[in-house]
């Protein structure tokens, strides 16, 4: 039973990070591909202004997936960060940048400083999702072998199930940021935001959607197990309700409900890295290392649950609190587009 519930908190903690981490790494995209600096400028700015108060307090998520698996399941961590250390190396330096360039680029002296920035931020996040989910592929589709660096350390992640998740990273990322920035844009009053924002989440939200689909036939050649796991039981129950969340999510952004189409968004991606775990139990590392194969002596997992429920007394009403405040637009600061700081200095150095 222990072994459960870490597994289950572990789960949690991956979800969360999959729905707030991946709007934050989708905000990165429409930055990067907003356009040049003035008329990219409004688009960045709404990016900078919904993401600035949360941004930092959304990597809580993956500090919290990387303690309960570290402790709790120590063979599966050694498996995993060794034999996919490239693309966990690769997701942790791009983690660092972009926090770097994103906390860095607001207070930028002139606006090549600001574009270097911008670029360094931007790219980062279309990096992290796809190392991320291309690590995800390896572990499902049974290409980590239980052991210091047994696996390949190329094709674990470099292998079509894995490039499928980490494209559908990427997308989904961009699809969850357009409708959680589309919301905010009409909080701010900003109106052709939203409607750019709601745009660009029905078109990413109908890509998403496509590359769903065709991935699986792509998972049916390169990972058979797991496609049967998706295709049949709790595996193709979520994969259903993760696809009809989908479509609502579709519906509201068109008829401009923005604030629901959040949380149906949300369940969607909850859904599917669901019917993930359903779809390769009982395994941790399939096809080798079972749950109860993997997990660390009882008393260690009883210490893990007593720590997590002593730090949950402190973080989980903070965190509830701070996105209740980010919904309530209690925390927003003035919108500015991106570019307008610089305006005056760019017309004194042409001068």
């Amino acid at each position: 039973m222990l072994p459960e519930i870490c597994l289950a908190l572990a789960m949690v903690g991956i979800t969360a990070y999959a729905v707030l981490g991946s709007a934050d790494f989708g905000a990165g995209f429409w930055d990067l591909t907003a356009g040049g600096a003035r008329r990219g400028g409004r688009v960045r700015g709404m990016v900078q202004h919904a993401m600035s108060p949360v941004w930092e307090a959304n990597h809580v998520w993956l500090i919290f997936v990387l303690v309960v698996v570290w402790t709790a399941f120590p063979v599966a961590f050694g498996s995993i960060f060794s034999t996919l250390s490239i693309p966990l190396f690769l997701a942790a330096l791009g983690i660092i940048f972009r926090g770097a360039a994103f906390a860095l680029r607001g207070q930028a002296g002139t606006i090549r400083e600001a574009r270097v920035l911008g670029a360094l931020f931007a790219s980062s996040s279309v990096l992290i999702p796809f190392c991320l989910g291309a690590a995800i592929g390896g572990i499902a589709s049974g290409r980590v072998p239980v052991g210091n660096a047994t696996g390949d350390v190329w094709s674990s992640w470099l292998n079509p199930t894995s490039v499928l998740i980490g494209v559908l990273g990427v997308v989904t990322g961009a699809h969850l940021a357009a409708v959680f920035l589309a919301a905010d844009s009409r909080r701010a009053g900003q109106e052709d935001l939203v409607h750019a924002f709601r745009t660009r989440a029905l078109g990413s939200g109908v890509l998403a959607g496509a590359l769903a689909l065709a991935g699986l036939l792509v998972v049916r050649s390169d990972a058979r197990a797991l496609f049967d796991g998706l295709t049949s039981g709790a595996g193709l129950a979520c994969v259903l309700v993760s696809g009809a969340a989908g479509v609502g999510t579709l519906v509201l952004v068109a008829r401009g409900r923005h604030e629901p189409a959040r949380f149906v968004a949300a369940v969607s991606v909850a859904a599917i890295v669901a019917g993930w775990a359903f779809a390769q139990r009982p395994y941790l590392l399939p096809p080798e290392l079972t749950l109860d194969e993997a997990a660390a002596p009882d008393a260690t997992l009883a210490a893990v649950l007593a720590g997590l429920g002593i730090g949950a007394v402190i973080l989980v009403p903070s965190l509830w609190l701070l996105y209740r405040l980010v919904l309530r637009g209690v925390l927003d600061q003035r919108f500015e587009p991106l570019d307008q700081r610089f305006t005056t200095l760019d017309k004194d150095e042409r001068r």
